[in-house]
């Protein structure tokens, strides 16, 4: 899902840029009331996992890669806020070490999978929680919140067909459309969705035990 340099026009990624500043700043004042000193090396440990999860690309047709994502697990054991800056580093550390996923493109990345896909995650829980099992909904917290992040990324690539072409109707920049795209990136996503949702099962019950019993 790390879209590089090229696709997106600075119609969309100058302004995302803003939003991702403005939400980072935010979430910045929020971030140390988020967290307790005992839960810090976990917060730490999960960023890892995170960092390598994403780093694990696997090219697909329609311009972009299929990974994991560990998104679901630290925000529901932090807050989506905490969630949000973390993935955002995660995802600013591979564009720039690693070159997975564009510099201009960074805030389109960190606001779908990072700010999106965490809040996703926790409100996605919230919900389902007053109705289902703890199991179960942490699975769909793990699986919506990369198939919506999935979503919503296709949705920002399809869209440059449409609106940013020269005067013979070719694309500038990402050619293909939402029938292209859409299919492309959501039904290969969804074996990923599947194993983020058992890994935020697995996670999310076994970190919260261990700081049960440290406590």
């Amino acid at each position: 899902m790390h879209i590089p340099d090229g696709f997106v026009a600075p119609e969309i990624y100058i302004p995302s840029y803003a939003v991702e500043v403005l939400l980072v700043s935010y979430t910045f004042k929020r971030f140390k009331k988020s967290l307790e000193e005992k839960t810090i090396p976990y917060l730490a440990a999960l960023s890892v996992f995170s960092f390598i999860l994403m780093s694990i690309m696997i090219p697909i047709p329609g311009g972009t890669s299929i990974h994991g994502m560990g998104v679901a697990s630290i925000s529901l054991l932090f807050g989506p806020w905490v969630s949000f800056i973390s993935i955002s580093v995660v995802l600013f550390l591979q564009a720039v070490l690693l070159g997975e996923g564009g510099i201009t493109t960074f805030p389109i990345n960190a606001l779908s999978v990072g700010f999106f896909g965490s809040m996703i995650a926790y409100y996605s829980y919230k919900l389902f929680i007053k109705f289902i099992k703890e199991k179960i909904t942490l699975f769909l917290s793990g699986f919506l919140s990369t198939i919506l992040s999935v979503l919503l990324i296709a949705i920002v690539l399809g869209i440059h067909p449409v609106l940013f072409i020269d005067s013979s109707g070719k694309p500038l920049y990402f050619p293909y459309g939402f029938s292209v795209v859409i299919p492309a990136m959501i039904i290969p996503h969804l074996i990923v969705g599947i194993i983020e949702g058992v890994l935020t099962n697995l996670i999310v019950l076994n970190l919260k035990n261990k700081v049960r019993n440290e406590g």
